[in-house]
């Protein structure tokens, strides 16, 4: 607890305060008096305008969400339609440090609120929720076995001296452009003041804002003609209320002065525009306790936006919840998950009873976008954001990479959902580059790198793999039949074989700043997009592109079918030539023979050489061969290599070396909920993009450093999952105690990793070096980016693999045609 002209003051002066999400735990049992309009005063504001602009630099909240949601709507003929029937709602909202995060409008990577939480006064003391509070999350909606049933939150955040408690639930309303939260503040001692503080960056920036107080409304917008709009109202009128600038003139500046809300602006001015908060204050309670709905409206207008949250405030917290869910009236989450047939098998394969895997469907399908359907994107967050600039918007992981949208659109058909993956590989034919591509000159064919949901380029790097899993998964779909004969022919002509031929003969690309020529299988860059060279794991894609694009040219009947096929196998002859090396400190075993095993990318295709990879996110450049990288195992999910393969197995037993000095390690060992042991693994030696291990800054907050790590991605813990099946698989050894023993160590290991809100992290804290701020603990998901879309999807398609005891995103077709 912070006491006013103390730390408090200190820190807020220092310092952007930052708001977070919220926690959700059990109901509150204090008892609820209902405060209506009539029991409080109209507010009170001077008309005067707020000093301080542009008021402190604006950044992003934490990055590490316990909770994101979003309405679920229906596809009409493959698209969302908005109608009067079918209203669809384009609101999107993150939770973090037991607050309101990142909330989105419009397009998916829209940002217009940083962060909305409740700050407390009291009798000598002024706290914040996010700083001084114990939070909690639960999801409101559950089936018997807690499974979650919707992206409805129940955060309970508790002061760490006991005298409040702060209950919330919250949600989007499915028939507007609104957020809905419930509040219930709860007091247990006199002279508790809430305050609402809310924290606006209108259309992904936080440096263009304009606040003001109209009524007993919080408006945002920008002074752009065609700005967003924000509107936050309740119904319980505020006592009074004030716009200024963060960390000048707003009202935590104000409050932390006197614990009075005294300064009073009405507007932070109709022209002048800056880092701007608006807080509210609302009754005293006195051992008391009260609720309060929020609606906050989204439109593109100021009136449209009142609207929207009056309308949702009219119909109420429990007709919008039920909407949310789903109701006679409404398709809801529960439907969408009524419609995933195998999920109740699936379950059983779990060691959670199906939670993550309830929660991981729900978490795949919120993170597409709804103007443009089929838009899958990376994550709903900002790597590090609560160091990193708002100044100028940035889409962050709000965005369209192809390779993360494969792995997603993979695990909507292993959970059953036929829909969305055929709306997604229809959609990637607009971020294909084509003669049409803006500024592009040069071959065409190969998908672009990271693109805006709406196909707005943003980084032009080429990355073979990329270029290769859309023509994976359009065979996949025709496999299952839900691309017809006639379909998979038609996109084989249009986006598929210009992708195929990218594959083979590669060609000039001259884009933005990319001016080059790609030869295949050398990629510009692999699939953590830092270096260029001949890379297994990008290779292991084309090979099993390749061979797909054969079998979808025969049923095109294009003559040239041939061709794919015998690049393919061109291809895997040379694998071992380009990727594997037989020299250098890890190419003998323990008895001193030479144990040849893949590097993590040669540069030139000379493994053997002491070729140098790329400086990169801080990091020196090492050796060739002295990086592993367990991207080789995608050569056996893909059906390139068999399992047993001698060189797969060395290079295991070198990713498996805990001994390496902590640079060049790679896995770790963590301890699960019942005290067992899982694996976790980084993504290669001497990885730079992490927290740094001497002064514990995000990463480069302060400039990329030598001492930056990359810490354990869970996903690859599914990865080696999905090997050791493989394995088992192709010794004949997996009998149901072995099956068991796999879900026990991968799926657990997998399921170890997610937080309290069932969020799946691209990182989790590996315990070298300083523990940041956050002073994580072994296996926290860190501040990089929570909930990562491939973490999730790699989960579900580990479990679909362990109900089926086959690897799910094998090829069959690739072993059996590189014989």
């Amino acid at each position: 607890m912070l006491t006013t002209n103390s730390r408090f003051t200190q820190t807020l002066l220092a310092s952007t305060v930052t708001l977070s999400l919220f926690g959700l735990s059990a109901c509150s049992d204090a008892p609820q008096s209902q405060v209506t309009t009539a029991t409080v005063s109209n507010p009170v504001v001077n008309t005067t305008v707020a000093p301080g602009a542009p008021g402190n630099d604006p950044v992003w909240a934490f990055a590490g969400k316990t909770g994101i949601g979003t309405s679920y709507e229906p596809y009409v003929a493959g698209q969302y339609q908005d109608s009067a029937s079918n209203p669809v709602s384009k609101v999107w909202f993150s939770v973090a440090q037991g607050i309101l995060t990142e909330t989105m409008y419009g397009m998916i990577h829209n940002a217009q609120l940083k962060e909305l939480q409740f700050v407390i006064a009291g009798q000598g003391f002024v706290d914040t929720e996010k700083e001084d509070t114990i939070s909690t999350i639960e999801y409101l909606h559950q089936d018997e076995q807690g499974r979650p049933l919707s992206l409805a939150y129940k955060i309970i955040n508790k002061d760490k001296d006991g005298k409040y408690q702060i209950e919330k639930h919250i949600f989007t309303d499915p028939n507007r452009d609104s957020l809905m939260m419930k509040v219930v503040f709860t007091a247990f001692e006199q002279g508790i003041t809430p305050y609402l503080y809310a924290n606006p960056h209108i259309d992904n920036s936080g440096a263009n804002d304009v606040a003001s107080v109209e009524g007993n409304t919080l408006i945002a917008h920008t002074t752009a003609a065609d700005s967003s709009v924000m509107s936050i109202k309740s119904d319980v009128d505020f006592v009074k209320a004030s716009a200024g600038f963060v960390g000048q003139s707003d009202g935590l500046i104000d409050l932390v002065d006197n614990g009075q809300l005294d300064n009073l602006y009405q507007t932070t001015g109709t022209d002048i525009v800056g880092n701007v908060a608006l807080t509210a204050q609302y009754p005293t309670l006195d051992n008391n306790s009260y609720t309060v709905n929020f609606a906050i409206g989204f439109a593109s207008n100021k009136k449209d936006s009142l609207a929207n949250a009056d309308n949702t405030l009219k119909d109420g917290y429990d007709a919008v919840l039920s909407a949310y869910l789903g109701d006679e009236k409404h398709l809801g989450w529960k439907d969408y998950l009524a419609s995933l047939a195998p999920l109740k098998e699936m379950a059983n394969n779990t060691t959670d009873d199906g939670k993550l895997l309830y929660t991981s469907a729900l978490v795949l399908k919120a993170q597409e976008d709804k103007t443009h359907a089929g838009a899958l994107i990376a994550s709903l967050s900002n790597p590090w954001g609560d160091t990193v600039s708002a100044k100028v918007g940035s889409t962050g992981y709000k965005a369209v990479w192809p390779r993360d949208f494969y792995q997603c659109a993979m695990a909507f058909l292993a959970m059953g959902d036929t829909q969305t993956p055929k709306v997604a590989f229809e959609y990637l034919k607009k971020v294909q580059v084509t003669e049409n591509t803006p500024g592009y000159e040069g071959t065409p064919g190969w998908f672009l790198q990271k693109t805006h949901v709406d196909g707005e380029i943003e980084w032009v790097g080429v990355q073979l793999d990329q270029t290769a899993m859309p023509i994976m998964l359009g065979w996949k779909l025709w496999q299952a039949g839900v691309l017809t004969d006639a379909e998979a022919t038609k996109w084989y002509q249009e986006m598929l074989k210009p992708a195929a031929d990218f594959l083979i003969s590669g060609g000039k690309v001259k884009l933005d700043w990319n001016d080059t020529s790609i030869t295949p299988p050398s990629t510009q860059q692999e699939r953590w997009e830092e270096q260029a060279g001949y890379s297994p794991s990008t290779t292991a894609a084309v090979i099993a592109g390749l061979v797909a694009a054969n079998e979808l040219a025969i049923l095109a009947k294009d003559d040239n079918a041939a061709t794919y096929l015998l690049a393919a196998k061109k291809l895997t002859a040379e694998l071992e030539q380009s990727m594997v090396a037989t020299t250098g400190d890890f190419a003998k075993n323990a008895q001193g023979e030479i144990a040849p095993y893949y590097v993590r990318i040669s540069p030139n295709g000379n493994p053997n050489s002491a070729d140098k990879l790329l400086d990169n996110n801080g990091k020196s450049g090492l050796d060739q061969r002295q990086i592993l990288d367990g991207g080789f195992l995608e050569l056996v999910r893909y059906g390139v290599k068999d399992a047993q393969d001698p060189v797969i197995k060395n290079s295991l037993m070198l990713i498996d070396n805990t001994d390496l000095e902590h640079n060049l390690r790679v896995k770790y060992e963590f301890t699960a909920k019942d005290g067992t042991t899982v694996p976790g693994y980084r993504r290669y030696g001497n990885d730079g993009y992490g927290e740094d291990i001497v002064t514990g800054f995000s990463y480069a907050e302060q400039g990329n450093t030598e001492d930056q790590r990359g810490r354990v991605w869970p996903f690859f813990t599914g990865e080696r999952g999905h090997y050791e099946l493989a394995l088992a698989k192709s010794t004949s050894t997996l009998t149901a105690a072995n099956k068991q023993q796999l879900i026990n160590t991968y799926v657990k290991g997998m399921e170890t990793f997610a937080n309290e809100g069932l969020m799946l992290p691209e990182q989790s804290w590996d315990g070298v070096g300083h523990p940041t701020r956050y002073n994580y603990k072994m296996g926290q998901g860190t501040n990089a980016a929570t909930p990562l879309a491939w973490t999730h999807a790699e989960y579900v398609k580990l479990v679909r693999s362990m109900t089926d005891e086959n690897v799910w995103d094998h090829y069959p077709i690739v072993t059996d045609k590189l014989k």
